[in-house]
């Protein structure tokens, strides 16, 4: 019998102070074949027994995460934060595992760590679940094995998400390593329909060799057995790759569903149709055919609106799924839900600029009565951010409105070079800086405003926690158009180069 194991990670003091919240029962894990929902005797692993963590016992004793967040002191508050508001919806488990690999591409790299995470949905398969790849030309193996999943229109039961390597196009069969890695993860669990219903996600180098064996023999087992239906922390945490702290959302709903979303990413930042790697559960019974339509629609005004590099990945992946505990009837409610997810996708993708690597500043553009599509105006918000010029301006503190407005100019000329832009006002913290064609700069005290509102926004770049949510802000109006869009994106500091001119090691 697999229980549920209480989670160790946090210091003691912020133990004391997330015990009150999580102050329950443990109980095991069901979902393996053969396995009952019995209490058992689990081991306090370093917590009194009555603090041990439980497994969905009440909906009262879940917080939400706030659409914004609040600032944050220390690593130790921003996790307790997170802590408290991690409670897994009703039919998930998760747990993680370490193991160890040497690079065939690199082998005088010696042993190098790999962690592995499973998402599990405890009661059994679920044909309501959603996702949505990236569209890169070399996607790595596991994209191509989950798209393959997605158009069967079979259920999963189980998630499996490794990082270090992301197995793309790499020497060997690389769909066969993700199988063999799926094949260990249903034979682990005793899954009903055995491996294909479980979906697989890979992150880390490019071209290197997935460590199937490692995987397959020494982290599924332990991960299995690390698995837990409390909290979503840890599987937060442990997808992570160069990210600097985890990223963790989550919305309870009128009728007690709950939403909870994760996600990773750092470098190689501008979705097309996806995420980097994001997760998201819930208990609400939602069909399959519009969990992908709302899926989609969140993508797309969330992560599909966002660019720390530029790059996009071979391994962008978003997936919801959901263990069908909570019935969902009525339009009010499934519009609850939308907004709900909308709102979760949201704040991951800001999220995940924030801890960008390297990020000092976030820039937040707003463009409103663009003269085109949705998806032209989340391309000029793109196009603003990933100027090298400005970047470098932003990081600098330095309110170089030319290129602010250069940009804005390029992109235009380029792509639509037949609109009106003579009326196109932009912003910058909130002041006009151009308007109709001309800059409106009014001497010293407006270059220091500028600069100010710059530095408020200012994080450190390798701290382990949001100091805050801040943004350099940034409006362009054009009058003449209808569509709005939002965009996020990141400066460029010295730490972004440091980061990934060493990333394999």
């Amino acid at each position: 019998m697999i229980f549920v194991k209480p989670i160790v990670f946090l210091s003691l003091a912020a133990q004391a102070t997330l015990a009150p919240v999580f102050a329950f029962t443990s109980k095991a894990v069901r979902g393996v074949s053969g396995m009952k929902s019995d209490v058992g005797n689990v081991p306090s692993w370093g917590m009194p027994a009555s603090r041990s963590f439980a497994a969905n016992t009440s909906l009262s004793k879940y917080k939400d995460t706030h659409a914004e967040f609040p600032s944050f002191e220390s690593k130790e508050e921003y996790e307790s934060y997170l802590m408290e508001a991690s409670g897994l919806p009703k039919g998930f488990a998760t747990g993680s595992a370490i193991g160890s690999f040497v690079p065939e591409e690199a082998p005088l790299m010696g042993a190098l760590p790999i962690k592995g995470t499973i998402i599990h949905l405890t009661d059994g398969p679920s044909e309501n679940w959603a996702a949505v790849f990236t569209q890169n030309k070399f996607p790595g193996s596991p994209i191509i094995v989950g798209r393959s999943r997605l158009a069967s229109g079979k259920p999963i039961q189980t998630l499996i998400i490794n990082n270090k390597v992301s197995n793309v196009c790499s020497g060997g069969n690389g769909v066969a390593n993700s199988e063999t890695v799926c094949e260990a993860v249903a034979k682990a669990l005793n899954l009903e329909f055995g491996s294909e219903s479980v979906l697989p996600s890979s992150t880390g180098v490019i071209g290197w060799r997935l460590p199937a064996k490692e995987l397959a023999q020494d982290v599924v087992p332990r991960a299995v057995e690390a698995l837990q239906s409390d909290s979503a922390f840890v599987a937060a945490r442990d997808i992570m790759t160069t990210d600097r702290y985890p990223k963790l959302r989550s919305k309870t709903l009128s009728n007690g569903a709950r939403i909870i979303g994760i996600a990773k990413g750092a470098g190689m930042i501008e979705p097309n149709m996806a995420t980097m790697l994001s997760y998201i559960l819930t208990d609400a019974t939602v069909p399959k055919s519009q969990l992908q339509s709302m899926l989609s629609e969140a993508v797309n005004g969330s992560f599909n609106s966002i660019s720390v590099d530029g790059d996009e990945s071979t391994s962008d992946t978003a997936v919801i799924v959901s263990s069908n505990k909570v019935d969902m009837e009525g339009d009010e409610i499934m519009k609850e839900f939308r907004s709900a997810l909308n709102e979760i996708c949201s704040g991951l993708a800001a999220d995940l600029v924030r801890n960008g690597e390297g990020t000092g500043h976030v820039m937040r553009v707003v463009i409103h009565n663009f003269p085109g599509s949705g998806l032209e105006a989340r391309r000029l918000g793109r196009h603003v951010v990933n100027s090298p010029l400005f970047k470098c301006a932003v990081s600098g503190n330095d309110p170089n409105t030319g290129r602010l407005a250069a940009a804005v100019g390029s992109f235009m000329g380029k792509f639509k070079g037949n609109e009106d832009v003579s009326k196109m006002t932009v912003t910058l913290g909130g002041r006009t800086i151009f308007c109709e064609g001309k800059f409106v700069l009014e001497g010293d005290a407006v270059e220091k405003e500028l600069s100010d509102h710059m530095k408020n926004a200012q994080q450190n770049e390798v701290s382990d926690f949001p100091e805050h949510q801040r943004c350099v802000e940034i409006g362009i109006d054009f009058v003449v158009g209808d569509t709005s869009a939002t965009v996020y994106g990141s400066d460029l500091t010295n730490e972004y180069i440091i980061v990934n001119a060493d990333y394999r090691s």
